[in-house]
């Protein structure tokens, strides 16, 4: 009788009043990008990030801890984060430990008790170990990338996680605190502004500041041998340099003249889109070729190499689009590279160089069989095509023609509509589409299904 009686009383109760566990459940491990479907996590909105860091030299290897500040978006009983080949040593939320495990990218974390839905929590993660460059499917690498004299730290798309335990998707901005510490004599060049530079028992700890919100992809924390200064630009815009030791004198004054240019691009770039979007800009050039290519974290961009005025004026432009104005799925990545692409011919433009249209009919003249016409520009199936030269060449040509069809007038204030409402936000290709339309008053699917959707060289829109 007695064992019935609490069965049936247990059954009721349970009726009566839902048990607080079920209520909370584990937010999602990945949210769904067509090219990285286990990329970011649900179940929370990351505010900010506290990151430090003590870079090893000899062993090439760090330690690292992360406190993220976060927000849960619904009741969770378990929530994930962001870290690749780095081994967690403990985590806490809200001050207690909690459980934790590592499989593939995926580090899940079971606080002591729920987080309820629209509370503020944090979650202290120590981690530590050699960080390995990550390996994209075009087969680039990214990541913290080891160089002679330190290591070149680039995220896009998936290269956060390589050094830091992060909800690594671009729909979830954050603000961030980095402090790099570094053996005596070595700089260390993160995002936003530089706070303090402090050197104790040989070594050196660089504690940089970024207010404004950003994606994951675009943090760095560039270390090693460098030049470094801070100049100031348009309106006092503090712009921090650095430069690497290792280049020979006619690179050193080549990477300062084109450097001095910075100022002049971001004022050009602010009366055509509308005002430079960060507290503060800058350029990091590395003597790291083998990595292949340059990238524009928030703030400053990462060149392997001595940069051309081309070049600089693309990752300029990015802290417009791209930077400010973000993807929300990598498919759309010609948000990013298309745009950034004109503007930097819209720059040499201004510069005494070839028009834009010039650069249009001058890609335009290359036959059906070239690369730039193929994949379609937008709406990519294989993430091994997110930087082929279409994303860049064919997406700018899409804006070129756009211009010519609705007008200088109309471009123009898409461009600044697109900036100015998309600030610090993230979008989609038919954002874009319905903007444009709506700015132009103008019915333009056939025009955007020839240049963004369909593969090939268009004939006629």
């Amino acid at each position: 009788m007695r064992r019935v009686f609490t069965a049936v009383l247990s059954l009721t109760v349970a009726l009566a009043i839902p048990s607080a566990a079920a209520a909370f459940s584990p937010g999602a491990p990945g949210l769904g990008d067509p090219f990285f479907p286990d990329q970011g996590n649900g179940g929370y909105d990351a505010l900010h990030y506290d990151v430090a860091i003590d870079y090893r030299y000899d062993a090439q290897s760090l330690r690292g801890t992360v406190l993220m500040t976060a927000r849960a978006t619904q009741d969770l009983s378990s929530f994930n984060l962001d870290l690749r080949g780095l081994q967690v040593r403990s985590v806490r939320v809200n001050g207690r430990f909690a459980d934790r495990s590592q499989a593939g990218q995926e580090l899940t974390i079971t606080p002591s008790g729920g987080l309820r839905a629209g509370r503020t929590f944090t979650a202290l993660v120590e981690y530590g170990g050699t960080a390995t460059p990550v390996v994209d499917p075009d087969e680039s690498i990214e990541g913290w990338i080891p160089t002679p004299d330190g290591a070149f730290v680039v995220g896009e798309p998936q290269g956060t996680p390589g050094w830091m335990p992060v909800n690594d998707t671009p729909r979830d901005k954050a603000t961030y605190a980095f402090a790099i510490t570094v053996p005596k004599g070595k700089t260390a060049v993160a995002n936003g502004k530089l706070v303090s530079k402090v050197t104790l028992g040989g070594k050196t700890t660089w504690l940089w500041k970024e207010d404004d919100p950003m994606a994951s992809y675009l943090a760095t924390a560039t270390n090693g041998d460098f030049r470094f200064w801070k100049t100031t630009g348009p309106g006092g815009l503090p712009i921090y340099n650095a430069v690497d030791t290792a280049f020979g004198p006619e690179d050193q004054a080549a990477a300062d003249e084109v450097l001095a240019k910075q100022g002049d691009i971001i004022t050009f770039f602010s009366g055509l889109f509308g005002p430079y979007p960060y507290a503060s800009a800058g350029a990091i050039v590395d003597d790291a070729d083998f990595v292949g290519y340059a990238l524009e974290s928030q703030g400053r961009a990462n060149y392997d190499r001595v940069p051309d005025e081309d070049t600089v004026a693309h990752e300029i432009a990015h802290q417009w689009f791209g930077n400010s104005v973000t993807l929300g799925s990598w498919p759309d990545i010609w948000l990013n590279e298309g745009f950034a692409t004109w503007a930097e011919w819209r720059w040499g433009e201004e510069a005494g160089g070839p028009t834009v249209q010039d650069q249009f009919d001058r890609f335009y003249a290359r036959p059906p069989t070239s690369s730039i016409w193929s994949p379609p520009v937008a709406g990519l199936t294989d993430p091994a095509d997110l930087f082929t030269s279409s994303t860049y060449i064919k997406g700018a040509m899409a804006l070129q023609a756009l211009r010519v069809k609705v007008g200088d007038p109309a471009f123009t204030q898409i461009l600044r509509a697109w900036f100015a409402e998309g600030r610090a936000q993230t979008v989609t290709t038919a954002d874009f589409i319905a903007l444009a339309e709506r700015v132009s008053g103008q019915e333009l699917s056939p025009f955007f299904d020839t240049w963004l959707f369909t593969a090939g060289k268009p004939v006629s829109w």
